[in-house]
């Protein structure tokens, strides 16, 4: 089984190999999760996070970060298109043959359908071309038992409307039948689908603490962090407050659990997986 350092190690002998004049142009993109961005940089990202990653590149000019509306289906021109029209124009624009995408939460499923259907749009072939692996943190690849709830329409939607929205299209493409629909159908990755063209490596948050004596628990936002406690409810014993870890690698491959890595080995709840919490931004950074 070939593993991310193995990769990383391969890669290493295949640019040796190169023409001295042929050299990679890195770049990364931040692909947010379920909402309709205008300023993920601040708003869904927050400009540390992005900063720290961004150290990471020779050239630091080489970082996009997308805004799309994905409040709707990830097959939409709205969803898949915009951040086909994004990652394409990026590409194109500063000659990357080196992508690596980071994405979160439903931001997943929007990459992952752009990668499972290349013959859909002329511009998704130069994207998957030209990507590196795609890391995808606390992805909703089986949906969300969450999802479910909200689409019932009972007082659990009001409770956690902050969270992941109220009756979207996103969110009710995020119930778990309907995403086990997808996987067996339109989705590559899953078990029992054939691959996907590129690495597709799941960082999983496994449990959400909020321990009001613990400093680590404000990281990302204590009050956020009480919430998706009180979600677990809903989930598994293993979740980080919003998904299952079972949905959360139930596509492509497992990059790491989020305590085998993490400063201090903290869990990173479904918001500081989206923050610079547990040194996420310095693993991510070294990573490029």
């Amino acid at each position: 089984m070939l593993t991310r350092s193995k990769l990383s190690l391969i890669g290493m002998v295949l640019s040796l190999c190169l023409s001295t004049h042929a050299f990679a142009v890195t770049g990364v993109a931040l692909v947010h999760g379920t909402g309709a961005q205008t300023d993920a940089y601040n708003d869904y990202w927050q400009s540390d996070m992005v900063e720290s990653i961004r150290q990471g590149l020779s050239n630091q000019n080489n970082m996009l970060v997308v805004n799309c509306d994905f409040e709707q289906y990830m097959w939409t021109s709205a969803a898949s298109g915009c951040l086909a029209t994004q990652l394409y124009n990026f590409i194109t624009s500063k000659n990357i043959d080196d992508l690596v995408i980071i994405t979160h939460s439903n931001g997943g499923n929007v990459m992952r359908w752009i990668l499972s259907n290349p013959t859909e749009d002329s511009r998704y072939p130069t994207i998957i071309n030209n990507t590196r692996w795609v890391n995808v943190i606390a992805a909703t690849s089986a949906g969300t038992p969450l999802a479910d709830a909200v689409m019932a329409g009972n007082e659990f939607e009001a409770a956690v409307g902050w969270l992941m929205g109220y009756q979207s299209d996103a969110v009710r493409m995020q119930q778990t039948s309907w995403m086990a629909h997808y996987n067996e159908n339109w989705l590559l990755g899953t078990s029992g689908r054939p691959s996907l063209p590129v690495g597709f490596w799941s960082i999983v948050g496994t449990d959400v603490e909020t321990a009001i004596w613990d400093s680590d628990s404000y990281c990302g936002g204590y009050t956020q962090n009480l919430g998706l406690e009180i979600t677990q409810a809903w989930l598994d014993n293993c979740s980080d407050g919003f998904i299952n870890c079972s949905s959360q690698k139930a596509a492509g491959s497992l990059w790491f659990n989020d305590t085998s890595k993490t400063k201090g080995g903290e869990p990173l709840s479904h918001n500081q997986s989206r923050r610079k919490c547990f040194n996420l931004d310095v693993i991510l950074r070294n990573d490029i």
